[in-house]
């Protein structure tokens, strides 16, 4: 998992060759900043992203410019929202059960639903309530670790948050699940364990049908 790094540097103004010199990892947030006699303030940090020596993330958080290419956008999307992992159509996509290419990184959290977009692209939050944060596997990417749905997780919590679009034969049809993939993949007993877990009885028709 990165490592944020706390500053130990002397100065009375932090410089950018400072910053260089004690962040070990590629991201820091600008709590990371303990200013040991130094001070940082946010114009010295919109000029470097302004030089393109860092990249902001969201508001605090930043990446080393020359760093980027050691990023996964997976990993970027984990540390944007705590907790939080990929699934939805992210997930779907990553097992392919959906034929769609997905231009955005879609995750579920407790927290509240937002989007955020940075260089790296876009990031979609989905709020599920605390007591289904759970069913992900960690995945280890360039620099650090990500989570990530398992396949039966991943298709419950696209139905989950999208129960309102499916109401019909059709809608479920409209997904374009892959059958093939879905047969050669899902855990069966896993499958329906997780979804009598969501205990909403309107999952289960359209839950059932992505079964054998």
């Amino acid at each position: 998992m990165l490592i944020f790094h706390e500053l130990i540097v002397y100065n009375k103004f932090m410089k950018y060759q400072d910053l260089v010199s004690v962040i070990e990892g590629p991201v820091f947030s600008r709590n990371d900043l303990a200013l040991a006699g130094h001070k940082v303030y946010d114009y010295q940090l919109s000029l470097w992203v302004k030089k393109g020596y860092l990249i902001r993330l969201k508001n605090g958080l930043y990446v080393f410019g020359r760093e980027m290419e050691k990023l996964r956008g997976e990993e970027i999307a984990f540390l944007l929202c705590q907790p939080s992992y990929i699934s939805l159509e992210s997930a779907l996509a990553w097992y392919g059960f959906i034929p769609e290419i997905v231009y955005a990184f879609t995750s579920v959290t407790s927290r509240v639903t937002r989007t955020f977009e940075n260089p790296f692209g876009r990031f979609i939050y989905r709020h599920v309530r605390s007591a289904l944060l759970w069913g992900y596997v960690e995945m280890k990417g360039k620099q650090g670790l990500y989570l990530l749905a398992e396949p039966e997780k991943a298709l419950l919590d696209y139905f989950y948050l999208n129960l309102g679009r499916i109401n019909s034969e059709a809608d479920f049809k409209a997904i374009r699940l892959n059958r093939d993939e879905m047969e050669q993949t899902l855990d069966t007993e896993k499958f329906l364990t997780y979804l009598q877990a969501f205990e909403i009885k309107k999952m289960e028709r359209w839950a059932q049908l992505c079964l054998p």
